[in-house]
């Protein structure tokens, strides 16, 4: 048996890369996952894949529907979907600062708020409410800042500030709201830098390696699953020792 048999989960930013990995380990613990991005066709452990902007507040509120419609409820919400637009402060253009903002921090809130009155209604076998788990995938950048950044990091920062003010607001509700803070992992993005580039990168990594989607994805799975039933409000840095 998995830890999450019979929970089901939404995983944002579904379609590659943390997001595929984290659909893969939920449904391989059991869960149902409705995996969504705004380019899918399919993701290997999805029972059900859906296109949705997330800065799209109709799209969201749609796609949270059409889950509770077809499975019933929503147990668990991975808010992983995130793009970067980098540049220095000074010659950063409103678009790109809007851009990521918008799929970073207004996506996870718009996602958060759908799925909030549904995780309310759950009920347990005992008849008593069983909430539910929110996840949400923070940076490393989000906690330290870094240049180049001004809006990655900040869109990360505001994440772990509303993981922080959502667990403080549904704990009562017995929903659950933490994030992973991920350091340098092995991606695409990381794949196309120069072999002496990624090796000075990790020497400034106690562990002097990159971490793997796969290790994201096991701290996501455990906090969403009972054994994290006492946790709340926290981030947990998955960086190899760099924070």
């Amino acid at each position: 048996m998995g830890t999450l048999d019979g929970r089901i989960a939404i995983v944002t930013g579904a379609s590659r890369g943390i997001g595929a990995a984290i659909v893969g380990k939920l449904a391989a613990e059991g869960a149902t996952v409705v995996a969504c991005a705004r380019s899918i066709e399919s993701c290997p452990g999805a029972s059900l894949c859906l296109k949705v902007d997330v800065s799209n507040a109709e799209q969201v509120d749609a796609c949270v529907k059409e889950t509770v419609a077809k499975f019933g409820r929503v147990d668990i919400l991975v808010n992983n979907a995130g793009i970067t637009k980098d540049g220095l402060l000074m010659r950063m253009s409103d678009a790109d600062w809007d851009q990521v903002i918008d799929i970073n921090l207004k996506g996870t809130f718009l996602f958060t708020r759908a799925v909030s009155r549904p995780m309310m209604k759950n009920k347990g076998a005992d008849g008593q409410p069983s909430g539910g788990a929110i996840v949400n995938i923070a940076s490393v950048v989000g906690i330290t800042g870094n240049a180049g950044q001004a809006n990655y990091t900040s869109s990360k920062g505001g994440v772990i500030a509303l993981t922080k003010t959502v667990a403080k607001e549904l704990g009562s509700r017995q929903i659950r709201c933490n994030a992973v803070a991920p350091g340098f992992i092995r991606s695409q993005m990381t794949d196309v830098l120069p072999e002496d580039v990624k090796n000075q990168y990790a020497q400034t990594i106690p562990l002097k390696r990159f971490g793997e989607a796969t290790d994201v994805a096991n701290a996501v799975a455990w906090l969403a699953s009972d054994a994290a039933s006492y946790v709340t409000g926290q981030v947990i840095s998955v960086n190899g020792g760099m924070v």
